[in-house]
């Protein structure tokens, strides 16, 4: 974070908040409304839709205090330390987070297709075939076509490479002392963000109406759709970050010295890119 004032305290304890568990219950409601909505359940939208809306809120209004504490001189190096600490944390949380995703695919091919292939199983599903996109055994799940890596997902990589180069210059300005510089990368690095999620936009409703490849479409689609869902939903995140950033890089929060708001959403989106070029391969690919 950016402090102006040389006069921060030892270390600065913020007074009592409402926003954790204001955060706590957007959460909730939050899951609770898609937990309905994939379950087909009429009010689930409005109520996931209700839950992020509150989540947008307290982020907005959470984040608000910690930019002004900063902006009045209120952390010293010992804050500056505890919010590098704790994203890199959340940084690990969020790897743990796609690492069982990744297992699960891993498993689902390499484990559970070859055992429901085997001799023993013939006899219950003999034209049950271990290949990668296959209707299950019996048949029970609706034809679809999976998905390939070109042309969308070869075009989101080159996307989110070229975010993670422009990022990088937009960084090493700042640590410069260029503002105009460093606020014109990073506005192409939100910019390729955004035409990535209209990409994947595209990509989903392709696949729906084409492919007929969809949630429910065994463990080939809810893999497909929970790990590039929750990728998409991530580099929106990042995206977000990325132009609260840009806001305060106009408003000159940050110094060459002290821009640890900047930073963190720069480690957040490289863990984006890198978590992409993981499914690029192993979704797209194998």
């Amino acid at each position: 974070m950016a402090s102006h004032n040389t006069k921060a305290p030892y270390y600065f304890v913020p007074g009592p908040s409402g926003w954790p568990i204001f955060t706590g219950m957007s959460l909730l409601v939050t899951m609770i409304g898609a937990s309905a909505w994939v379950n087909g359940i009429s009010w689930g939208p409005y109520v996931n839709i209700a839950g992020i809306l509150a989540v947008l809120v307290m982020l907005y209004f959470w984040f608000g205090d910690a930019i002004r504490e900063s902006e009045n001189g209120l952390y010293s190096a010992r804050i500056d330390n505890s919010y590098r600490w704790s994203m890199s944390w959340f940084i690990f949380s969020e790897v743990m987070f796609f690492a069982a995703f990744f297992g699960a695919l891993f498993y689902a091919r390499s484990v559970t297709m070859p055992w429901l292939a085997d001799l023993d199983h013939k006899i219950l599903w003999p034209d049950f075939s271990a290949q990668w996109g296959n209707t299950g055994p019996g048949g029970i799940i609706e034809p679809f076509t999976t998905m390939g890596p070109f042309w969308i997902p070869t075009i989101n990589t080159a996307l989110l490479l070229t975010s993670g180069v422009t990022l990088t210059i937009s960084h090493h300005a700042l640590r410069a002392g260029h503002r105009g510089k460093t606020a014109f990368w990073l506005f192409a690095t939100i910019a390729l963000g955004a035409v990535f999620m209209g990409f994947q936009a595209y990509e989903y409703m392709h696949a729906y109406s084409d492919l007929n490849l969809k949630l429910t479409s065994g463990i080939y689609g809810s893999t497909f759709f929970m790990l590039t869902g929750f990728h998409g939903f991530h580099v929106t995140i990042g995206t977000i970050m990325l132009a609260v950033m840009l806001y305060r890089v106009l408003k000159g929060h940050f110094t060459p010295e002290n821009h640890f708001g900047f930073e963190g959403a720069a480690w957040y989106w490289h863990f984006v890119d890198v978590v992409w070029l993981g499914l690029y391969v192993v979704v797209y690919w194998l």
